[in-house]
């Protein structure tokens, strides 16, 4: 273990006893022989001697270790049914209000940032930062035009802070990985790899920049969700200029009831803005902590979110999204069988599973908690028996799955305290069941057809020429280098097979020939045409892949 991972581990025993938070060092097994050493530090007995109340002792400790360890609170926080509600309070905290770096420091990496002094940027610019997060903090300025905006800028040395405790992580994880009999199961070096991806794409503004471009496209239109505009010209790596929104924070109930907005309406849209982000669009909000989501009370009978903090999105593998969304729809037809089945199908568990045995450890968790709004639903009771199942099955850990289980928990966090007598299931089913109608309908199967047009005629105009190459080396004898030499009757069946690939790529040529001209003839919304380029498609599609 490297002298650095090693005196890392060291300073986040010392900072937990420091805020008492001893029964997390006695946790610890390999250091607890350690701990005596650190009592006798000055600082540790000064901090213990406040004796702050538990959840303030977290929290503070969470914020001294850094922005890891304050994503980890962020992310508890909103889970309050979770947790005592002491601690949950103080977590909450962490979402908006860290201890924000010295505003002039931030003006001196804008004015690098732009190589020019900001009054040349912004007509004006406010150095009190408007909220302080864990890798970063906003400011508010206006542009020279007038526009509100507000200034996004790293926190400076975030880089090195993060990629030491990563190396910390990995560190734990190769140690539980070794001896840890659980991993083979859960994967923990994959899992830290993924966080890895994530935590780093954040100290990347442009890319949150080009996040937030495509989100505010994905729902251009909508009056489900808005995203501010980004003003390019003012971006950097380290600093972001976008759009100021003004509107209500998530988190505070009391100001959205007095101004009589929809509750139930807005924790339905909440519900649906997921699942339209997850399966319509491939491409979700990963950071969906009330820090980051406003509503706009304009019209308080129809709110409308307003996000902000782009930096984790998340996109899911085509195979994985479709078994996601069968998996869902089994679930809110009670199909546990099929649940199972899936599950199999998709490898995450072995293929030697018991289906009966998994169909009914699955229908013992899930029948309870249908029909029945979120409060009256114990996730904390869920969540152990879920555990159960996936250590009874052998269940691996899918790390890719990861960002997407934590946004969902996010969602149903604030849906349980915006209105708790939201039913999910109810919510999400329509639009699940729409998205897997449009996926399997002919206008989708056309539309692809069409987008992957000109792949196949390419590849319509290079297979003769190689087929024809092909039979040359055949003739040659070519085949004949081979290790295994093929016999004579190998050879001609291979010929054989090549002139009828050859004769069918040559028919779903013409047939796709003859719905172009079809389409010049009568014009480009003629749809016989496009039926007739399609079945041509699909002929050579075939004959280029028969063997």
């Amino acid at each position: 273990m490297k002298l650095r991972v090693l005196a890392r581990l060291l300073q986040i025993q010392r900072v937990l006893l420091k805020h008492g938070l001893d029964e997390f060092v006695r946790a610890t097994h390999l250091y607890r022989p350690l701990r005596f050493l650190f009592f006798l530090s000055p600082d540790v007995w000064f901090e213990r001697r406040r004796r702050a109340e538990r959840g303030e002792r977290l929290r503070l400790a969470l914020q001294e270790l850094g922005p890891i360890f304050v994503k980890f609170g962020q992310a508890v926080s909103t889970r309050r049914d979770l947790l005592p509600l002491d601690i949950a309070v103080e977590l909450a905290k962490l979402q908006d209000r860290v201890p924000p770096f010295p505003g002039s420091m931030a003006r001196a990496a804008i004015e690098k940032a732009h190589g020019q002094p900001v009054t040349e940027t912004f007509a004006d610019f406010d150095e009190t930062p408007l909220a302080a997060a864990s890798i970063a903090q906003v400011h508010t300025a206006r542009l020279k035009s007038g526009a509100e905006v507000v200034v996004k800028v790293l926190r400076p040395g975030m880089s090195e802070v993060i990629k030491r405790d990563l190396e910390v992580l990995y560190a734990l994880a190769r140690l539980a990985e070794r001896y840890w009999s659980e991993s083979r199961r859960l994967r923990p070096v994959e899992v830290v790899a993924e966080y890895e991806k994530t935590i780093l794409d954040e100290l990347d503004l442009m890319r949150e920049a080009a996040n937030a471009s495509q989100l505010k496209r994905n729902f251009a239109g909508s009056d489900l969700l808005y995203v501010p505009e980004v003003y390019w010209d003012y971006c950097r790596i380290n600093v972001m200029v976008m759009e100021r929104i003004h509107g209500v924070p998530i988190s505070d109930m009391e100001r959205l009831r007095s101004v009589g907005t929809n509750i139930p309406l807005l924790a339905e849209n909440g519900v649906r803005i997921f699942f339209t982000q997850v399966f319509r669009h491939n491409f979700f909000h990963a950071d969906m902590h009330p820090g980051n989501i406003f509503v706009s009370v304009t019209d308080p009978g129809k709110p409308r979110y307003a996000a902000v903090d782009f930096g984790i999105m998340g996109t899911l593998d085509p195979r994985d999204q479709n078994y996601l969304a069968e998996n869902f729809l089994a679930v809110f037809d009670r199909d546990y069988r099929r649940v199972a089945l899936l599950h199999v199908e998709s490898g995450w568990v072995p293929p030697d599973t018991r289906v009966d045995e998994m169909e009914s450890a699955i229908r013992t968790v899930l029948e309870p908690i249908f029909d029945r709004p979120l409060e009256d639903v114990s996730f904390g009771n869920i969540l152990v028996r879920l555990f159960e199942i996936s250590r009874r099955f052998n269940m691996q850990i899918q790390p890719q799955l990861i960002l997407l289980q934590k946004t969902l928990l996010n969602v149903e966090g604030l849906g349980r305290d915006l209105y708790p007598q939201l039913d999910i299931w109810k919510t999400a089913s329509p639009i699940l069941r729409e998205w897997m109608r449009e996926r399997v309908g002919v206008r989708q199967v056309f539309r692809n057809l069409r987008q992957q047009m000109p792949e196949l005629l390419e590849a319509a105009r290079a297979l003769p020429s190689l087929l024809k190459a092909a039979v040359h080396r055949s003739q040659g004898g070519v085949f004949h280098m081979q290790v295994e030499s093929p016999t004579a009757e190998e050879i001609r069946a291979e010929l054989r097979q090549a002139g009828r690939r050859r004769d069918g790529v040559t028919v779903g040529a013409a047939i796709v020939l003859g719905g172009l001209v079809w389409l010049g003839v009568n014009g480009a919304g003629y749809w016989p045409g496009w039926a007739l380029s399609a079945l041509g498609a699909v002929w050579l599609l075939v004959a280029s892949r028969r063997r």
